[in-house]
């Protein structure tokens, strides 16, 4: 009888090269010459630091701008990088920096990691998205540094860079102080450039061509050239803009009157504490103002935003905006009898619906353990304890102060969860099916259940 021989799918791949990731930022974290004071920080919160940066999270147990010296800080901003474009893209664009052969299961990883339908333009399609991403965060930084550097001198480059990255890739980590951005609410520069390079990131590669090829067509066809968007960028698009005007317009109402806030500030200041609130929480993780004074509605508000997240095929985290969109004309489609499920005047595939349904199913039960579990170890409030498995499961990084004080299991427990929440669930669910799927000659029978 001839062994099968056991081979590595690339989802199992994608996952082992970010359980590698966080190892070896997790070794270097724990070196004495990445701690401040020159006397090595525990592995547990190495190894959370390590997690928390390359899953682009930002809940941190140690203040990253005391704890950490420079070399620290740099091992945690590669790991953003790293996180935000995806290991695989990162190797990829070495491999094509050093004009090595790509194969097909080279191309194959791509294709998972991005998640996307094809494999042709491969290989263009990487350099596009590593060329794209270091323009936009070089831009980032040159418009930080008009407010740090007069502010912190040359330190404010370095300052700039960082939370250039950070933002982009929807970290939520800095090095300015232990209370995130709550010292630049109210200032327009910050909150401007934060929340467009959250929203750049967060958008979606697929999404940035598409835009960019309408707006192309545009000089020589007109105004009609936008309806040529694909249905994706259309969802994602509206999707993103309901979220955030909805958001805002939540906030400044269930906050208006909160003087622990936005309370004492002008109306533009509400206005814009509320909006960068509302663009924060999908998924990026600064803060302007401390989520533990957020009043209840707000809170919950908060939950669902950054259970949702971002877009596909970007930095940011969540079940995703489309994903999102399409559970929820699928349920008005069963509400209203229908037997085509559309958006946009386009019919959604059966693949798309399930597949957004087990994305949705494989988030919420990842979160909802997470809660039991910290719940049980910790005797933080419920909803403390719940913002923070629905922060890390979506890699959000907003926290309402209960990260520094976890202990030794909770810490781990949230390691795990930002870990999963990061590789996505919908590939967690592949690579836990270890035997191949095989089509049965044979149709299993079909039997009428009651629903609802």
């Amino acid at each position: 009888m001839s062994k099968k021989r056991f081979t590595l799918s690339t989802t199992h791949l994608i996952m082992l090269s970010f359980l590698f990731a966080i190892f070896i930022g997790s070794i270097l974290l724990v070196l004495p010459i990445s701690s401040a004071d020159g006397i090595s920080v525990s592995y547990i919160d190495a190894l959370f630091t390590a997690t928390t940066a390359t899953c682009v999270t930002g809940l941190v147990t140690l203040p990253t701008v005391t704890a950490w010296s420079t070399f620290g800080q740099v091992v945690i901003l590669c790991l953003i990088q790293l996180g935000g474009l995806g290991v695989v893209t990162v190797m990829s664009g070495l491999m094509i920096a050093l004009h090595k052969k790509m194969g097909i299961a080279d191309r194959l990883l791509i294709q998972e990691a991005f998640n996307l339908n094809t494999l042709s333009g491969l290989i263009r399609f990487v350099k596009k998205v590593i060329g794209a991403t270091f323009l936009v965060e070089g831009i980032g930084a040159l418009l930080y540094m008009t407010v740090f550097v007069p502010e912190y001198g040359l330190r404010g480059i370095w300052i700039s860079i960082f939370n250039s990255i950070s933002a982009f890739c929807n970290a939520g980590l800095d090095i300015i102080s232990e209370n995130s951005l709550c010292e630049y609410a109210t200032n327009p520069i910050i909150n401007i450039v934060t929340s467009a390079l959250i929203i750049i990131g967060g958008i979606g590669y697929i999404v940035w061509w598409d835009v960019i090829r309408v707006l192309q067509l545009r000089k020589k066809q007109g105004k009609k050239c936008v309806q040529k968007l694909s249905l994706h960028s259309k969802i994602a698009l509206w999707m993103t803009a309901f979220l955030i005007i909805s958001g805002t317009l939540a906030f400044f109402i269930f906050e208006y009157n909160n003087e622990l806030t936005i309370g004492n500030h002008s109306l533009f200041d509400k206005l814009q504490i509320s909006f960068f609130q509302s663009v924060t929480t999908r998924t990026a993780g600064f803060a302007t103002i401390p989520q533990q004074n957020l009043t209840n509605a707000s809170a919950f508000i908060s939950l669902v935003l950054m259970f949702i997240g971002g877009s596909p095929v970007g930095t940011a985290g969540g079940i995703k905006t489309v994903t999102a969109a399409v559970l929820l004309v699928t349920a008005l489609a069963m509400v209203q009898n229908k037997n085509e499920i559309t958006a946009f005047n386009r019919s959604l595939s059966q693949k798309a619906v399930k597949k957004a349904i087990a994305v949705f199913c494989m988030s919420f039960i990842i979160m909802f353990i997470s809660t039991v579990l910290l719940s049980a170890v910790s005797d933080a409030p419920a909803l403390d304890v719940l913002y923070e498995t629905v922060s890390a499961t979506a890699t959000v990084g907003l926290t309402r102060n209960l990260t520094p004080t976890l202990n030794l299991w909770g810490k781990i427990i949230i390691i795990i969860t930002m870990y999963l929440g990061r590789i996505g669930p919908i590939s967690l669910a592949v690579a836990l099916n270890m035997k191949k799927s095989s089509q049965n000659i044979v149709k299993t029978p079909t039997e009428e259940i009651s629903v609802g």
